[in-house]
């Protein structure tokens, strides 16, 4: 079997993505859960569905194989002791131990096939759908006003942030949100029990259990040796510091982590947001994050003279840490927006900065960020557009909604 993971590169040929098709949980958001569920607005199911479906076409149509979460997570739910202990970790992380309701529920799940199992756990599973000689037992446990059980999770259709490929190995990420904490628990059940990865020795550079948090929006592979991480508002400084010693500890190529400080905010979420690789030499940026000559605060991490010991060099230029770090003699930052500032905040809060190389010098952006896409045009580089008025909505772009677990090295 051909080992299924290898992301050495952004912009490597992309051979393998991972996606989740938007459903029943964006049904699940109501006006009062926006804020605690991280969305502004409520999309359109059948419109989103379908502008979700177009940019899974533009991937094959360029021969990425599309493959979903919620098939693969089916499917290594195969053997009955992993469906039982995946319904107990999933019951605990829903904190629905905490309610008395736990055996109830957990009853229930089991009862339920394997595929209606999955749909339950991501869409949530509301009051009103609970058999009534189980409900009748949790009418009196939980308060009239909640409607769910278990919550949805609508974030689910951003794949890229729960777990990053990197190299050969996962980052398998704990969410700075609870309300996605979650979702890389799928991950986790995928790579040890499904098919496809489950036959190879995968290695694992963060572990979704521990103290700190990192989301995959902020992991860029730069190269084969050298990987970016934002400093932001959902990754802390001890989580890259970990990633950094495991990474370094398990796979001998890579040699540094650049670590780069955003503002934390909610438009500048993630380092993907403001900042993506398009090309060899070329990157996309919102201007909002730079100083007059390019100034960003970065810190440059390698391996120290002993095991479990880190190197930190600080750097104030984004420009030149990135000709430092591979190796380059120039390279291009394309302004989002053009360097308007108006245009520029408009089209980054719409995810112009966040764009999905699918080989080098060719990547896939929403339709509506034009000033943005045309700029990169006149840069050499191929924009494939697709739709975006409700995918826009949950304030993700390309990037966020895709998960490589296979791009060919450059």
């Amino acid at each position: 079997m051909q080992y299924p993971l290898n992301v050495t590169s952004e912009i490597g040929e992309l051979k393998t993505v991972l996606l989740k098709r938007p459903g029943g949980e964006l049904e699940n958001l109501t006006p009062d859960t926006l804020e605690v569920l991280l969305f502004d607005d409520i999309p359109y199911l059948p419109a989103i569905q379908q502008e979700h479906d177009y940019f899974a076409n533009a991937l094959r149509n360029r021969g990425v194989e599309v493959v979903y979460l919620d098939t693969l997570v089916t499917e290594s739910l195969a053997k009955d002791e992993v469906r039982k202990q995946m319904i107990e970790d999933f019951l605990v992380e829903s904190r629905v131990n905490e309610t008395g309701s736990f055996d109830i529920l957990k009853e229930y799940l089991t009862s339920l096939p394997k595929d209606r199992l999955v749909k339950v756990m991501m869409e949530g599973l509301r009051k009103t759908e609970l058999p009534n000689e189980s409900k009748k037992y949790l009418h009196e446990l939980l308060a009239d006003h909640e409607p769910f059980y278990l919550h949805p999770m609508p974030n689910l259709y951003f794949t890229r942030d729960p777990a990053a490929i990197i190299g050969n190995g996962v980052s398998l990420n704990r969410m700075n949100r609870r309300a996605r904490r979650r979702e890389s628990l799928f991950m986790k059940y995928i790579m040890n029990h499904h098919p496809r990865f489950a036959a190879h020795d995968i290695p694992f550079w963060f572990n979704r259990e521990g103290a700190y948090s990192i989301e995959g929006g902020d992991e860029l592979v730069l190269s084969h040796d050298t990987v970016a991480i934002g400093i932001s508002a959902r990754t802390t400084a001890q989580a890259i510091e970990s990633l950094a010693l495991k990474l370094f500890a398990g796979n001998q190529h890579y040699k540094k982590i650049v670590a780069v400080e955003i503002h934390k905010s909610r438009a500048f979420m993630h380092l993907d947001t403001v900042f993506t690789m398009v090309d060899h030499d070329k990157f996309t940026v919102h201007p909002g994050i730079l100083g007059p000559e390019g100034e960003m605060n970065t810190f440059i991490l390698e391996r120290g003279e002993n095991d479990g010991e880190l190197t930190i060099h600080r750097r104030s230029n984004i420009i030149q840490t990135l000709k430092e770090v591979l190796n380059l003699k120039e390279v291009t930052l394309i302004p989002c927006g053009g360097g308007d500032s108006i245009t520029a905040a408009r089209e980054q809060w719409n995810d112009g900065s966040n764009t999905l190389a699918i080989s080098p010098g060719v990547v896939i952006t929403y339709d509506r960020n034009y000033v943005s896409n045309d700029l990169m045009r006149q840069h050499g580089v191929e924009v494939i557009e697709v739709l975006s008025s409700e995918l826009a909505r949950g304030r993700g772009g390309p990037r966020c909604m895709s998960m490589p677990l296979y791009r060919n090295n450059l």
